[in-house]
């Protein structure tokens, strides 16, 4: 009488993914920062022990105390509750620009790779002669033309951001397209528009996800440059970026005012990096061998 074996089934790819990510040390790290931040912009209200816009003048310069965790400003308002409610301009102007520049990027791509041709040249050439422009300087430009607000500057991010996209979407469309399961799918008669939608499009999204990641980095010291130049979140709303223009005049009399925001910046940034790589090195089966 033989023996019936059962067999475990097979892991789906999301779950080998998740398996491979937690293994990943560096990605992890850079997952709880991120984590750790998004909860504090969240929860700002709860977090922040006091308005950050309300003023002290009995408290001006205050250096850090148990009353006061991070100190006070130039006009006696609680450092630790302006870093606080500054998580949310920089990760909403990090998600929302990366978000434009998917949205313009992506499908530029997907049409330049996908269709070839004309379409690629024209597409190309209209990349080519943005990415001549630094991004800080283009981004510069366009939130100058729009308006110092916090939402032109996602906008003016999001489009210097956008050519990025474009380049990581047209490159894995190329490669997609090389496949033999696209020849497949031309040869039993799937019309352009279900092979882009159905077969290259699930195909070129971790390449995107990881660029999309790496973006937000970029798109926060971006948003906090902009905010330190005047043309994003306009005082008295906090953002770090604008704290530490304010924090500049006091370097010497109180450090503190530049500190606490510049490590804000620095510990985000870090986070999204960390976890990009981590992303970067479990998606991409080229570099786990």
């Amino acid at each position: 009488m033989s023996a019936t074996v059962l067999s475990r089934p097979a892991a789906s790819p999301f779950r080998l993914g998740l398996r491979r990510f937690r293994r990943h040390r560096s990605g992890m790290v850079g997952l709880v920062l991120v984590a750790a931040f998004v909860i504090i912009a969240v929860a700002a209200p709860l977090v922040a022990p006091v308005s950050p816009i309300a003023a002290s003048w009995d408290a001006i310069r205050k250096a850090p105390s148990w009353l006061h965790w991070m100190g006070t400003d130039e006009i006696g308002r609680d450092e630790f509750s302006r870093v606080v409610w500054g998580a949310r301009a920089s990760l909403a102007a990090g998600v929302v620009s990366v978000l434009i520049a998917g949205a313009i990027g992506v499908p530029a791509g997907l049409a330049a790779g996908f269709a070839g041709g004309w379409t690629d040249s024209i597409l190309s050439r209209i990349v080519d002669a943005m990415l001549a422009i630094p991004f800080l300087i283009l981004a510069i430009a366009l939130a100058a033309f729009l308006g110092p607000n916090l939402r032109n500057a996602m906008i003016a991010i999001g489009v210097s951001t956008a050519p990025v996209f474009m380049r990581v979407a047209r490159a894995a469309t190329l490669d997609t397209m090389t496949l033999d399961f696209i020849e497949a799918a031309r040869a039993v008669g799937n019309p352009p528009w279900r092979i882009a939608l159905r077969h290259v499009v699930p195909n070129i999204t971790a390449p995107v996800l990881v660029q999309a990641t790496l973006s937000i980095a970029t798109a926060i010291i971006a948003e906090a440059s902009l905010s330190f130049l005047g043309l994003g979140e306009q005082p008295p709303l906090p953002s770090w970026g604008s704290m530490l223009n304010a924090a500049q005049q006091f370097l010497t009399q109180a450090p503190w005012l530049a500190i606490f925001p510049g490590l804000a910046i620095f510990c985000v940034v870090l986070g999204f990096n960390l976890l990009g790589d981590g992303l970067r090195d479990v998606l991409d089966t080229r570099r786990r061998g």
